[in-house]
């Protein structure tokens, strides 16, 4: 492996806050060229974009920085704190039954998705669908389908049952990390043109326009001049919570591993249960979720929601670093498989939301909940609208309960398609 040009995760972060400020600022002007490029190209992608040509050309690398593992620990529990903080459970309630047939929609994509992927490619690709034992591509893919329905966690559940050569891992977490990030951008275009999407759909968005007025309203009425008191107190929901999802999750990880079969069992539908970073995110959104039924909310008027939102950019941002873009074609039959994989998994959401009249809201988040998980789907929700990303991190949460157990049916039916 070479050495990037930049090493130091001090640096590296530096960078990465450069380009952050870079966007922000380009994406703030109300006239210019900036103005018509971020009417086409989502600020978001952007924060993921310029990371990932930053380690495209060598300058840095994820594989010398722990930016990812800081981010994805430390700020994203605290994030997940900070956007539940005044969460409205009863309007998200009436949202209705859609978003939870659109995100189980999305799983069930995913689920028969990888296998007819296998069969298509392998009419002209054989050879590429092909591995014995632990080399079965199916193995590697296996691995996907885990991150796709849950998130980490669920990957490296999968990569544990399954055997996948680690030799050859890399190339799978190339392909989940290119075609996710391909697929988010898509999704990300899409919400420019959100209305005209729901008129073709014929969905009814009173629920969420409903939603958006009742937060909205809310943050207007509490709405303040924060002071260093409000800064203190946000640190310390934020940053204790966390503390508590990590001492709680590795204590509850590690009790259920030692005395439940189920859950040692790797090859097992409750393995997640053992996994620290499942049980993390779930306290730190129990523990958000609880402060809302407290006048812990009223902090959203001194911008919780926005330094957890700046917590997410960070998070967006170490991700991105993961994507090496000049890598995309190395292995041209193994992302054609992303590739056409994710493209049952678009479909089924499409003609879903089409039936059921769902609003483009419930698709684009359903599929990020699954796809991104946590990182990414209060992202794509905030997109939408600030007062509506509570909804994407509810959805992620419920991602990684049926990850594992979508994930190995994925699996067995992807050894079953490669052996036809």
């Amino acid at each position: 492996m070479n050495e990037p040009l930049v090493s130091n995760d001090t640096v590296v972060f530096g960078l990465l806050t450069l380009c952050l400020g870079f966007i922000f600022y380009t994406s703030s002007l109300k006239s210019g060229f900036w103005k018509k490029f971020y009417n086409i190209v989502p600020a978001v992608l952007m924060c993921y974009l310029l990371p990932a040509l930053l380690a495209s050309a060598g300058l840095i690398s994820d594989k010398t920085s722990n930016l990812y593992f800081v981010a994805s620990r430390y700020l994203l529990p605290a994030a997940l704190v900070l956007m539940t903080l005044s969460i409205d459970l009863k309007a998200i309630a009436n949202l209705g039954s859609k978003a939870i047939i659109m995100f189980l929609t999305g799983s069930v994509g995913i689920i028969i998705g990888g296998p007819l992927a296998i069969l298509i490619v392998s009419i002209f690709s054989p050879e590429t669908v092909g591995g014995n034992d632990f080399d079965a591509i199916w193995r590697g893919l296996s691995t996907i389908a885990g991150s796709w329905i849950g998130g980490g966690a669920n990957q490296a559940a999968m990569l544990e049952i399954f055997q996948y050569n680690p030799e050859k891992y890399g190339g799978m977490v190339l392909v989940d990390i290119v075609v996710a990030n391909v697929w988010m951008a898509v999704i990300l275009l899409g919400v420019g043109k959100t209305k005209r999407i729901d008129r073709w759909l014929k969905a009814d968005t009173s629920a969420i326009e409903t939603l958006k007025i009742k937060v909205t309203e809310f943050t207007e009425k509490i709405t303040r001049v924060p002071t260093l008191n409000d800064y203190m107190m946000l640190l310390f929901f934020a940053f204790t919570a966390t503390g508590m999802a990590h001492f709680f999750g590795d204590t509850i990880s590690e009790y259920l591993s030692l005395n439940f079969e189920m859950v040692s069992d790797k090859k097992s539908f409750a393995s997640f249960l053992g996994s620290q970073f499942f049980w993390m995110v779930v306290i730190a959104t129990l523990a958000g979720i609880s402060l809302s039924f407290t006048k812990a909310k009223n902090y959203e008027g001194a911008g919780a929601s926005k330094i957890g939102g700046m917590f997410i950019y960070i998070l967006v941002a170490t991700i991105g670093m993961k994507m090496d873009l000049g890598k995309v074609l190395e292995n041209p039959g193994l992302i054609a498989i992303g590739f056409i994989w994710i493209a049952f998994h678009a479909g089924l959401l499409i003609v879903m939301a089409k039936l059921i009249k769902a609003p483009y809201f419930f698709l684009a988040v359903g599929s990020q909940a699954n796809v991104g998980g946590a990182a990414s789907a209060p992202v794509v929700a905030a997109e939408f609208h600030p007062s509506l990303t509570s909804v994407g991190v509810l959805l992620a949460v419920f991602g990684y309960v049926v990850g594992t157990g979508g994930a190995l049916l994925c699996a067995y039916l992807m050894e079953v398609a490669s052996n036809v």
